[in-house]
């Protein structure tokens, strides 16, 4: 689709909001080029001075690499020992419960020294974030198809790392699965239920040759979906956006359904663009009037705040939220927006996307940034510190989490490649297929 005509974008500015959306790539690419360690292939969280790695934004700069070749912004042979410098590190490391370890029964804990690759800050052994770890592992060994040795061992550590995670371990006994575990006190009390992110974690577990876990897990996933019609839009209903988007990064979803969305007439692929829809709407009714909600602003989904924090801004008291996980219509809602999110929708719904994207690049909340969109802004709560008098709070920082699905939505926009990558992915494939997913592509 490069180069096609962008929906929402006026005929006069089309070349113009193509290179804006060229560069705002480009420039979330970057964060993977220089927030990764050189030792062990991980990824910083965020860009906080001497902040850890997250196995997660780890699997997106694999998955990001291959982007970067496509795009010529990244030597193939470059992004080939990147890929291996983090396979190696992943294979290597020691798996236990000790304090040297990284994971434990092929899982990953959340946070990881950058260069040590231990556990930091006592947290979880995170099972969607291993997912989306595995995620880039398989699409390393999807685009490194060469003959050569260093790309036949991408593939051969792939499918060790992906073999090794025992998926059935993780649901602690019960039909679904656990967020997570701490040798400190075992299984954390929570498990993944309600149309969530866990949508390729049950995928991923499916389709294990070693540790699956049964069609009967995902069913118990499904009767737990809440199905709404909001602003008269009828979807499986999940208030944060990114949650409509994470699963869809590596999995084309269009036209591909369970049992639950042949019910129901839809796939996940139309249930994001009704969800993005739905944001949208809740912007421009804007019900508890925080500042530029509008049609060209609006992004509500897990992302840096001002802070905990109670304030009274226009005669109304109003309270602010750190790292929180917002929502529409629902809330939480405290006038902090994310413009990846809105970015993220792109496949989806890119007719109001496109040119909410192109207004967000006005506000000039990519300027001066290395990365492209800093993480949130919230223009209600403003401060000194502001980037333009529009913007008001701006975050600090760059979130790998959140500049990934940036540089691969708006790939699979133009071009499919991701989803092209998977469809081709055995693991993939016969995951969809134990979860009963019919139709399209599969």
């Amino acid at each position: 689709m490069n180069k096609a005509k962008l929906p929402g974008i006026a005929a006069i500015e089309q070349q113009t909001a193509w290179d804006f959306l060229t560069g705002l790539q480009r420039s979330s690419f970057g964060y993977f080029l220089h927030e990764v360690s050189q030792l062990t292939g991980l990824v910083r969280d965020k860009t906080r001075p001497d902040w850890p790695a997250s196995i997660a934004a780890t699997g997106m700069a694999l998955t990001a690499y291959p982007v970067g070749v496509e795009r010529g912004w990244m030597e193939r042979a470059h992004a080939l020992k990147r890929t291996l410098t983090t396979l190696r590190f992943l294979a290597a490391s020691t798996q236990g419960i000790g304090a040297d370890a990284t994971g434990y029964k092929g899982f990953y804990y959340h946070f990881l020294d950058m260069d040590s690759g231990k556990r930091v800050w006592n947290c979880e052994l995170s099972s969607i974030d291993t997912a989306l770890l595995m995620a880039g592992v398989l699409t390393a060994a999807s685009y490194f198809r060469g003959d050569t040795d260093d790309e036949a061992q991408v593939r051969s550590l792939a499918n060790q790392l992906y073999r090794r995670v025992d998926w059935d371990w993780m649901r602690n006994g019960s039909d679904l699965l656990c967020h997570g575990w701490k040798p400190e006190n075992g299984f954390l009390p929570w498990h993944w239920e309600g149309y969530d992110e866990a949508l390729i974690l049950y995928v991923l577990a499916l389709g294990s040759p070693t540790y699956p876990v049964a069609p009967a897990c995902y069913a118990a996933w499904l009767r737990s979906y809440e199905w709404r019609c909001i602003y008269g839009i009828e979807l499986v209903y999940a208030g944060s956006l990114f949650i409509h988007q994470m699963s869809h990064v590596w999995i084309d979803f269009r036209g591909i359904r369970d049992s639950f969305m042949r019910a129901h007439g839809s796939d996940y692929h139309e249930n994001s663009r009704r969800a993005t829809l739905v944001q949208q709407q809740y912007a421009i009714r804007n019900p508890l009037n925080f500042d530029e909600y509008g049609e060209f602003c609006w992004g509500f989904t897990a992302s840096d705040g001002p802070g905990n924090v109670h304030r009274k801004i226009g005669g109304i008291e109003r309270k602010f939220y750190d790292y929180i996980a917002r929502g529409a219509p629902y809330g939480p809602d405290d006038g902090t927006l994310a413009p990846w999110a809105v970015v993220a929708s792109l496949p989806f719904a890119p007719e109001i996307v496109l040119p909410t994207t192109y207004a967000y690049g006005r506000r000039r909340l990519h300027m001066a940034n290395p990365y492209g969109f800093k993480a949130a802004f919230c223009p209600t709560f403003g401060g000194d510190d502001a980037v333009c008098e529009r913007a008001g709070w701006v975050s600090p920082y760059h979130f790998g989490i959140n500049v990934g699905p940036i540089v691969m939505m708006i790939e699979n926009y133009r071009s499919d490649l991701i989803w092209r990558l998977m469809r081709q992915c055995p693991v993939f494939v016969d995951g969809l297929r134990v979860a009963g997913f019919e139709g399209g592509w599969l």
